[in-house]
């Protein structure tokens, strides 16, 4: 016999307090003749694709220098705190973002590339980024500004750190964490509610089995979830999303999460 489902609400978020979602590349063309999403980084977060379609790559800047990694069906790459990508697309690229603590990506963690004298202005970092709701024509014209503003940084960037000067590389590094020094004291709160709460969840059980007492399993349960969002804009591309336990979803209350 199968039984009734539990009434909806998650309670835990998915295995390792992870965000997931879907990305299809943009296909837009750049300044420098290469398709694909916004370059930006991470403070945080670490964040992997799981390519499900197509073709492309991510290009990289980070203490290893300018890389150009190639994406395509069954392919993974993942990349630290710190690290600039730039998604490229090549063809149908279809993606799976996987990002570690669930939350704090909506909640800010990222930070465009764009030039130097964008970044100095905090009113002026926050216009460039902000897109208008919805996900008609004005977003997308939005999004593709964004976009370009990002790769016009980028690209001084990749060349500085291709000379060998890492210098500008790390100034940005730099200004993203002072633009997001004030969103701590909220990160923290996710994180503790989020992924550390998830971890010290695994060491009580553990404690309960060490104990001989799996009395923990009782509340085994099961749990679904589907898109509550298609094809929003991305940082990388259009963006399918999931409303699901310690997210902020775009659009909600945030200034510089993603659209």
């Amino acid at each position: 016999m199968v039984s009734e489902p539990k009434p909806a609400g998650l309670v835990h978020p998915l295995p390792g307090a992870i965000g997931l979602s879907h990305l299809s590349a943009y296909d837009w063309e750049a300044a420098d003749g290469v398709c694909g999403g916004s370059p930006h980084l991470h403070l945080v977060c670490t964040e992997a694709y799981v390519v499900t379609g197509g073709r492309g790559a991510v290009q990289t800047l980070s203490p290893d220098g300018y890389r150009d990694i190639p994406l395509e069906a069954g392919s993974i790459a993942w990349f630290t705190p710190g690290t600039v990508h730039r998604m490229v697309q090549g063809g149908d690229l279809r993606i799976t973002v996987l990002m570690q603590n669930s939350g704090l990506p909506e909640a800010g963690d990222a930070v465009f590339t764009f030039p130097p004298e964008v970044l100095a202005d905090p009113d002026r970092y926050a216009a460039a980024a902000a897109l208008p709701p919805g996900t008609g024509p004005e977003t997308a014209a939005a999004a593709r500004r964004r976009r370009d503003l990002a790769v016009e940084g980028y690209l001084g960037l990749r060349e500085a750190l291709v000379a060998g000067d890492n210098g500008p590389y790390l100034e940005f590094q730099s200004a993203a964490a002072r633009i997001v020094r004030g969103k701590v004291p909220t990160w923290r709160k996710l994180w503790r509610e989020g992924a550390l709460a998830t971890a010290e969840r695994t060491g009580a059980q553990l404690d309960a089995l060490a104990a001989g007492d799996p009395g923990y399993l009782g509340a085994a349960t099961a749990h679904e979830a589907a898109p509550t969002r298609l094809g929003g804009f991305g940082m990388c591309g259009r963006r399918d999303e999931y409303a699901l336990p310690g997210t902020t979803l775009p659009g909600t209350t945030l200034p510089y999460q993603e659209e």
